[in-house]
């Protein structure tokens, strides 16, 4: 018989632990999985039921302004316009004759400017049209007190001296300065003039635009409620009705679904102490859930990012998320904001800004957590916004509710062989290599009701 000795040469004296544990029970945690977050988003948000697969807005009619955004196409140090996207101009919304804007868009010519050159300046003539492409400037007018204020700030996809398209002779009402390095396009009065002798069109367009603008609208652009106030005597009332948009947009149930599969031998024999099916769905659930949070941040069609109103989005001053740029954002969502939501880079170099100014911004209890405000609105975490290769990301900030005209979620519960609200679990059946196969969806979508229910605080230096 062998003698067993310890690691320093003494005979051992008892069972070893290496041995007894092939007689041991361990004890196990359940699947762990690092992609799983707080998902902020899905628990600030108030889900609407709909019923019908769709979620029609219907608003107060309103007449498009026309300040959306601009993209432009690049091909290596070139770049150029696309001429759709000269729609988005105030003068041009509804223009659709593509042969003009082609040759509109041919007469932009590219110009770059360092930090600090003057791109327009007040009281001159407004003699040009200037998008930018790429870069940030800064849009200067006199303060009440003399000197010069930022009133806002530009960038990529913005312009300026839109009423050159349709003034005679305007004067510029600001300065325009470049605060980084920019590259802008310019489209001259003279090159406007000559396409616009070459166009019956576009002439017709805009002579129609003149003659209907004496609709009266409100500051937010919508049909205008005649009233009377502060009168005396027998006056005639004015007259009125609530016009409402005659082709509302409605929001269509979007989905997420995979197929999860499970064998039988593993479904059969390796269900304890934990249920195999049962740890599959719950990992495929959450990582549908988080999939489900990107797209409502992300996606073209109803995404956040994607669906705040142009005029609801600013830039920041310098760089970095200073304090002042959040009260900027703060004031777009000025009626009754809930919740900020941000990457969690953002949120650190937000601290680092309040920080290098001596200011510690306050916390709130949040569902019995301690989550850092600013103005009494909680800032919560948000990893699916994202951060660009250049560091920059964009920071959000929203009113929620149905009844408060806010930002909602959209989702279906009641669906057959539910798993859980919202979250279907179909027996898809077993194939002939005994594999179980279930069928997981989820369906959902988002709505902004009205317009300055969402703001956002875009190129966000999170370096």
């Amino acid at each position: 018989m062998t003698e067993t000795t310890t690691s320093n040469g003494q005979p051992q004296l008892s069972l070893g632990t290496a041995a007894a544990r092939n007689l041991a029970t361990t004890t196990k945690s359940v699947p762990q999985m690092q992609e799983i977050t707080s998902r902020h988003l899905l628990r600030v948000l108030p889900w609407i039921q709909v019923l019908g697969g769709t979620y029609r807005v219907n608003r107060r009619l309103s007449y498009a302004l026309g300040d959306g955004r601009i993209t432009f196409v690049s091909t290596g140090a070139d770049i150029g316009v696309i001429p759709a996207e000269l729609c988005e101009l105030p003068a041009l919304r509804e223009f659709d004759d593509m042969d003009t804007l082609e040759a509109l868009a041919a007469r932009f010519t590219q110009r770059e400017f360092e930090p600090g050159d003057v791109l327009a300046t007040a009281g001159m003539p407004a003699d040009r049209l200037i998008l930018i492409a790429h870069g940030k400037v800064d849009k200067i007018e006199p303060g009440p007190y003399g000197q010069d204020v930022v009133t806002e700030v530009l960038a990529g996809g913005d312009h300026i001296g839109g009423r050159m398209l349709t003034e005679e002779t305007p004067d510029w009402d600001f300065t325009v300065r470049a605060a980084t390095a920019c590259t802008v396009l310019v489209l001259s009065h003279g090159d406007f003039q000559d396409v616009l002798a070459q166009s019956d069109e576009l002439r017709a367009y805009l002579e129609d635009r003149q003659r209907g603008g004496d609709r009266a609208v409100n500051a937010h652009g919508e049909a205008a409620i005649e009233l009377a106030a502060g009168h005396e005597g027998e006056v005639t009332l004015p007259g009125t009705f609530v016009d409402y948009e005659p082709a509302p947009r409605e929001y269509e149930l979007s989905v997420a679904q995979t197929v999860l599969r499970v064998h039988t031998r593993v479904a059969d024999l390796y269900n304890e102490p934990m249920n195999q099916t049962e740890q599959q769905l719950r990992l495929t659930i959450e990582a549908l859930r988080e999939r489900q949070e990107h797209e409502l941040v992300n996606n073209r069609e109803f995404g956040l990012l994607h669906n705040a109103d142009p005029g609801q989005r600013i830039h920041t001053r310098s760089g970095p998320p200073t304090p002042d740029d959040m009260d900027a954002l703060l004031a777009k969502v000025w009626k009754e904001p809930s919740h900020i939501l941000a990457h969690p880079k953002a949120i650190a170099a937000f601290a680092r800004e309040c920080n290098s100014r001596g200011l510690y911004p306050q916390t709130i209890d949040y569902h019995g957590n301690r989550v850092p405000a600013w103005r009494g609105v909680p800032i919560l975490p948000c990893n699916k916004i994202p951060v660009s290769d250049r560091g920059l990301s964009s920071i959000m900030a929203m009113r929620t509710g149905e009844a408060n005209q806010g930002v909602i979620g959209l989702h279906r519960t009641g669906l057959p062989d539910e798993y859980q609200p919202g979250v279907s679990v179909r027996f898809m059946g077993i194939d002939d290599k005994a594999i179980i196969s279930y069928l997981v969806t989820i369906y959902y979508s988002a709505a902004v009701l009205v317009p300055d229910a969402l703001g956002l605080l875009e190129s966000v230096e999170i370096g």
